[in-house]
């Protein structure tokens, strides 16, 4: 800006979308924007081509690389180059539809949750942000009542507790979350919380406290306060998530603001996130508030606390909220980004 501007330039952040290429109507790749830090508005700027199906996209804790999952039958991971925007290898995760995935503490080890195949994969990282070739693979066991849903294990999450000593894989399939240790780069097993038989956990989210999580029950509508200590989660109060009656509801993403105080929920079918506030260890219901298009399948807030973003897959746009600081309730701002089978967003750490 030139001296005597009365109004100083909106400052941007970054953010990459992750998508869904091989559906009809689908996207080219991950894409790239940004949004205004002042009002959450988001636009797109370009797209990282020839990456398919990135359904869920993370980046390093330095912001120097990106990571993206290849949902496909035949499953992969891809690892890109976050400054010029380029893929620098990707590797066979060895499981079907990988559709999550994390770094360890260390960032030299990526898990991805291979979703169909309900396994976990273990890749080694390079300091140039190559994966190197899958050096682990666990197999999760475990069905549930859904014979369509949950006729076999389906891995959703994988996320290491706030310690950084435990990693928790979520799986639908088996109405269970398999906690792992992690040492030279090894998962092990050392415990299982079981959820009701049917409930589906989806996702799960810690409290800043590390001593409170809340898993988010896709195929029943629920959210779960659970206890946690040691690399033990222990399932306690359950709420719903949306009404009762109604299109039928199924909860996708759940997240904890970052002073611990407020949890949301994306509600795939009620078309809205749900607002929960927190009360020790247990949660109340606030609200609901519309999403501004249907099927949201990933929320988020962005680094500040400020913004909420909410990916809706099924109307192909990604919707922006004001947070109240004080109540946590979130308002509608900046008008919508139509962008193509968004399912994932990813607002950078380091703009």
């Amino acid at each position: 800006m030139t001296g005597g501007t009365a109004e100083a330039a909106p400052v941007t952040r970054r953010v990459f979308f992750g998508t869904y290429t091989t559906w009809n109507g689908g996207a080219k790749g991950i894409g790239i924007g940004t949004y205004d830090t002042a009002n959450g508005q988001l636009k797109t700027t370009g797209v990282i081509a020839g990456v398919v199906n990135p359904s869920f996209v993370i980046e390093s804790r330095d912001g120097r690389f990106l990571y993206a999952v290849n949902e496909n039958t035949k499953g992969e991971v891809t690892a890109i180059n976050a400054g010029t925007l380029k893929v620098i290898n990707k590797q066979a995760t060895g499981g079907a539809d990988p559709c999550h995935l994390t770094l360890d503490p260390s960032g030299k080890f990526l898990i991805t949750a291979d979703y169909s195949s309900g396994s976990l994969s273990v890749f080694p990282v390079k300091p140039d942000g190559s994966l190197g070739a899958r050096t682990q693979k666990v197999q999760h066991k475990g069905s549930g009542p859904d014979k369509e849903r949950q006729e076999g294990p389906h891995a959703h999450h994988i996320v290491f507790d706030p310690a950084g000593r435990y990693a928790l894989a979520v799986d639908l399939g088996a109405d269970s979350v398999f906690v792992y240790s992690f040492v030279a780069g090894q998962l092990k097993l050392v415990s299982t919380a079981k959820f009701k038989p049917g409930a589906g956990p989806r996702h799960i989210a810690f409290h800043p406290n590390g001593r409170t999580a809340y898993v988010a029950n896709e195929l029943d509508s629920t959210i779960v306060a659970c206890a946690y200590a040691d690399g033990k989660l222990t399932p306690g109060q359950v709420l719903k998530t949306a009404p009762s009656g109604g299109v039928r509801n199924y909860p996708a993403e759940v997240l904890v603001s970052g002073d611990g105080k407020n949890v949301y929920l994306s509600n795939r079918g009620h078309d809205s996130v749900a607002h929960f506030a927190v009360n020790g260890s247990e949660l109340s219901l606030v609200g609901h508030t519309p999403v501004g298009g249907k099927y949201p399948r990933h929320v988020t807030l962005d680094p500040s606390g400020a913004f909420l973003f909410a990916a809706n897959q099924n109307s192909n746009n990604v919707t922006s909220f004001a947070v109240d600081r004080a109540t946590g309730k979130l308002t509608p701002s900046g008008t919508p980004l139509q962008t193509a089978i968004p399912v994932c967003v990813l607002p950078t750490r380091l703009g």
